[in-house]
């Protein structure tokens, strides 16, 4: 796979109470597994505050490094809530109402019977030359701009944007995994196991010890978008494990691994 081929991403998460503790962020997992779905590499994430400048320079260093990004947080009716506001000055462009979100939101409001007010607003506030994300659920549109995606913090209603953003997504080759399980700690496989992946520099190795268990346990998982380079860096990986359980007086691995 050429690198032409990889369609990357980075997010922005931001929102202060995010990098306080107070809320606990579940998008940087929902937007992997979507990226995962759709053969898209998700490279990095910065969580931000509330600060203008500070999400300003996440969203042009990102969207100058990847395909897509991705931005959660930031686009309700409040004063900081200031998104939008930073995405407009990362491109130099105006931030009016838009008529069309104004619409939405208005349709909605009008239904649930809503007062239509300044703070509200707010979000139809939209970056001048930037087209819509559909929100199913509340109404208040997100918006793309270029090739960065704005969209809300709350979860339920990020899951859903993502949804809408999905068919207009170009999509990779996805990402093919296996799990082999070592008997044996990092320490005793680590050099055999750091050579394997100079051998195979395009299969992702990663190791990951099991904690609490009585008996030293560690997960190798490999990754690749080539199933058969995959299966031949699966091959030898197996091999270094029997290796190592036969030099520490153990069983050989149980099959499947």
């Amino acid at each position: 796979m050429s690198s032409s081929d990889v369609i990357t991403a980075g997010l922005v998460v931001i929102g202060d109470e995010i990098l306080s503790g107070r809320t606990k962020d579940i998008n940087i997992a929902t937007t992997a597994a979507f990226c995962t779905d759709l053969g898209i590499e998700l490279t990095e994430v910065r969580v931000v505050s509330d600060v203008t400048e500070a999400i300003v320079e996440a969203v042009n260093a990102l969207r100058a490094r990847y395909t897509y990004v991705f931005t959660t947080g930031g686009i309700g009716p409040t004063h900081d809530d200031i998104t939008a506001d930073a995405v407009a000055a990362a491109f130099g462009v105006a931030l009016p109402i838009n008529p069309e979100a104004r619409a939405m939101l208005e349709a909605r409001w009008k239904e649930m019977g809503t007062e239509v007010n300044e703070a509200r607003l707010r979000m139809a506030r939209i970056p001048e030359g930037a087209s819509l994300i559909v929100n199913s659920v509340s109404a208040a549109p997100g918006f793309r701009i270029g090739n960065v995606h704005v969209m809300a913090g709350v979860p339920k209603i990020m899951q859903a944007m993502l949804e809408a953003i999905a068919p207009k997504l170009k999509t990779g080759r996805k990402m093919v995994s296996v799990t082999i399980r070592c008997g044996v700690g990092e320490g005793s496989i680590g050099a055999a196991f750091g050579q394997l992946q100079e051998e195979f520099p395009d299969v992702r190795m990663g190791s990951y010890p099991q904690m609490g268990q009585t008996t030293a346990m560690t997960e190798l998982v490999l990754r690749s978008a080539d199933e058969a380079r995959l299966a031949e860096a699966a091959t030898k990986v197996r091999e270094m494990v029997a290796a190592a359980h036969k030099a520490a007086g153990l069983p050989p691995p149980a099959d499947p691994y």
